[in-house]
């Protein structure tokens, strides 16, 4: 195999997206996220971020891998339960109730995704839906640790390194947001590498990739144990934020959600995810007045997204001017 046939990494200064279009994106994000709590509720900004996260992994695996998946309620749930677990009961401090909720994720990622990794198009993602009933069905019956219909509750938020309190939401919201920024560029530096042009490289011709030597098997393997990863790093984020985790967490409708999130915000963009959890979780919070009528105004709202912007938002905003968004 020659070199130049190759994936090409782009320039070193575009790795981290600093430089045109996306250096005013991403300067425009850390602005409105760094104003936000002062002029919105912490908690609502706080749960967008989470499910930003959790919709930036599940946007790797459809967006840059074309995978589809319906289980990641799984790794969210089990991430959220194992950081929650692990604050409360363990009495470890919230950074390290995050890393082994992440951890919890990634190791549940890496069994399924090989498992899964061998079926493609729908047969992939009625594998991944069937393997998260397994995970539900573990949390509804193990109710010495998930708490059953109960939940896990009274979840504490406790000090970072054991010295700086999280108590107050403003505090908390400023740990969100560095760990949202970090899961951020990870995902940004991810794409932008050399292992991501692989990645889409296989998304467009499986059959091209193979023929130069590439293995698609391991490079999707890896991407499905990331997303996951991802996915319970939100989960366990959310936990602290909420102080609670539920039979929610890890079922069907938060695997809906998530994929809706992307789809709305635009598929394969990395600003995509954000807008589309800001999107989803102001409908949650905003139209809970309208009691039953709330399913039908987010489906109207879906199928007008779906019927104006085919891209979604960012996907037909980076379209018209021509941006890599």
């Amino acid at each position: 195999m020659s070199e130049s046939a190759l994936p090409k990494a782009p320039p070193r200064e575009l790795i981290w997206g600093f430089t045109g279009a996306q250096s005013v994106a991403f300067a425009l994000m850390l602005t409105t996220l760094v104003v936000a709590p002062f002029v919105a509720y912490p908690v609502f900004l706080m749960q967008v971020m989470c499910f930003a996260i959790f919709a930036m992994g599940a946007n790797l695996l459809m967006g840059y891998t074309g995978l589809l998946s319906l289980g990641q309620a799984a790794y969210y749930g089990m991430g959220a339960y194992v950081g929650g677990y692990a604050v409360q009961t363990l009495h470890l401090t919230p950074e390290a109730g995050i890393a082994l909720g992440t951890l919890t994720g990634a190791a549940i990622g890496a069994v399924f995704g090989w498992l899964a990794i061998r079926r493609q198009t729908i047969y992939f993602a009625m594998i991944t839906l069937a393997l998260a009933q397994f995970v539900n069905f573990f949390a509804v019956q193990d109710t010495g640790f998930t708490g059953g219909e109960n939940g896990m509750q009274n979840i504490p938020r406790g000090r970072v390194a054991g010295m700086f309190s999280l108590h107050s939401d403003l505090h908390l919201y400023v740990f969100a947001l560095v760990v949202f920024l970090i899961a951020f560029l990870f995902v940004h530096r991810v794409v932008h590498s050399p292992f991501g042009q692989v990645v889409k490289a296989i998304r467009e011709n499986e059959n091209r990739a193979i023929s130069l030597g590439y293995k698609p098997a391991q490079y999707k393997w890896i991407v499905f144990t990331i997303a996951a990863g991802l996915a319970g790093l939100a989960g366990a984020l959310n936990a602290l934020v909420t102080h609670i985790v539920t039979l929610t967490d890890v079922g069907n409708a938060t695997s809906g959600i998530v994929v809706l999130m992307v789809l709305v915000g635009g598929i394969g963009t990395i600003y995509g995810p954000l807008i589309g959890a800001a999107i989803i979780i102001a409908m949650q919070y905003y139209l809970a007045s309208f009691s039953d009528w709330v399913t039908v105004i987010q489906g109207v709202i879906f199928i007008a997204c779906v019927l104006l912007f085919r891209r979604g938002i960012i996907g037909e905003l980076a379209a018209k001017l021509k941006l890599a968004l």
